[in-house]
């Protein structure tokens, strides 16, 4: 019996390669659009912004577990204060209206909420761990992503397309998949003392974090970065220096401090000045929601770490909710958002002639007026 030819089959050689060849500049386009020199660049940073975060809760936890020192409002109070005494010093130098005494005259209210705002939000999610098990912060913590949505929505006047809202939906999937691979790593050991307390200050937490992001883009792309990191660093270190005062002088005077625990203070207030130094650029660039989906895998860095340091137990699942959060991080930066524009409602909309046909008729008008003029 003879095979069956591609012509009689009603496919011809040249339809054959012409379609191998559509499949071929497809695929060459797919892999143009999401691996382009600005997505991996936007990927490395966001990836340097996570071990910064990393290099944050292993210091924390060197802390906790082995000196039993639990005080996160010291620890941010020197990130602050590093941040006071680099960039509220350089607005201090400025002249103008960039200067540290004109912002302040002009816009003190305004930082002094963003400042509480930051604070705090670094304060609800330590103490959450005190009362509610790593699943739940893990979970809600992704609250944030969400409300910055919403936010950005609102206030930055973001567009989002739905592509945009799969990759949120991947990226979740992987935090989903990491938290599955705790559980079964026997990491939840922790019921905690009231999970419902917990979880709403992780909530809280979340959602002063989205403020607080959302007005960094707005003040970094609208103003400069050195006024950002200037004024937080002014209101964060008043501001956690009187809650230090409040809740932790206990705790402080309970430390025995030597050379090891004070290296661990100062590389934890260096990771958070790296981070707080190095957000804005990337922000800049981007926006503060896809540098949110970037450094969700932090806590995967952190569990990485945590073999070594801590004897965490390894499973898969965390290779495996590595490369779904970064595909979808991929996703969402590969495709822009747009910038809806303000509505004009005192200039009268134009049907007839358009925008474009509307400068050329004024740009006429104004030639004909000029030699008038002359004539």
């Amino acid at each position: 019996m003879e095979a069956e030819s591609p012509a009689s089959a009603g496919v011809t050689e040249p339809q054959a390669l012409g379609a191998l060849g559509r499949i071929g500049n497809l695929l060459s386009r797919i892999r143009g659009k999401l691996f382009t020199w600005d997505i991996l660049k936007t990927i490395a940073l966001g990836q340097m912004l996570s071990l910064c975060i990393c290099g944050t809760a292993i210091t924390s936890q060197y802390l906790a577990e082995k000196y039993r020192v639990n005080t996160p409002m010291l620890q941010s109070f020197i990130s602050y204060c590093l941040l006071l005494l680099v960039y509220t010093v350089m607005l201090a130098f400025r002249s103008g209206s960039d200067n540290l005494l004109e912002i302040l005259r002009r816009k003190w209210w305004k930082y002094t909420l963003l400042g509480l705002a930051d604070v705090e939000a670094n304060y609800l999610i330590v103490r959450a761990y005190q009362y509610t098990t790593l699943t739940s912060v893990q979970l809600l913590d992704c609250f944030g992503i969400p409300v910055l949505m919403a936010l950005s929505w609102f206030i930055l006047r973001a567009r989002y397309k739905v592509i945009h809202f799969i990759a949120v939906f991947v990226c979740l999937l992987g935090v989903g998949t990491m938290v599955g691979a705790d559980i079964l790593a026997g990491r939840e050991d922790n019921s905690g003392s009231d999970v419902l307390i917990g979880d709403i200050l992780v909530l809280l937490g979340a959602s002063l974090y989205a403020v607080s992001n959302v007005c960094e883009e707005y003040i970094v792309k609208k103003l400069s970065r050195q006024e950002f990191l200037g004024m937080v660093g002014l209101f964060g270190t008043i501001i956690s220096g009187v809650q230090l005062l409040i809740v932790e002088y206990k705790d402080i005077a309970k430390i025995h401090w030597d050379w090891k625990i004070a290296l661990l203070f100062v590389a934890f207030a260096l990771c958070m000045f790296c981070l707080y130094s190095f957000m804005p650029l990337v922000i800049k660039v981007t926006s503060a929601t896809s540098v949110n989906l970037g450094i969700l895998t932090a806590d995967l860095y952190s569990l990485f770490f945590g073999l070594f340091l801590f004897g965490y137990k390894f499973s898969g699942l965390y290779i495996l909710s590595f490369t779904v959060i970064m595909v979808g991080f991929i996703l969402y930066c590969s495709t822009p958002t747009r910038t809806a524009e303000p509505a004009e409602s005192s200039v009268p909309p134009v049907t007839s002639i358009g925008i474009d046909n509307l400068g050329l008729k004024l740009e006429e008008s104004g030639l004909s007026e000029t030699h008038s003029a002359a004539l």
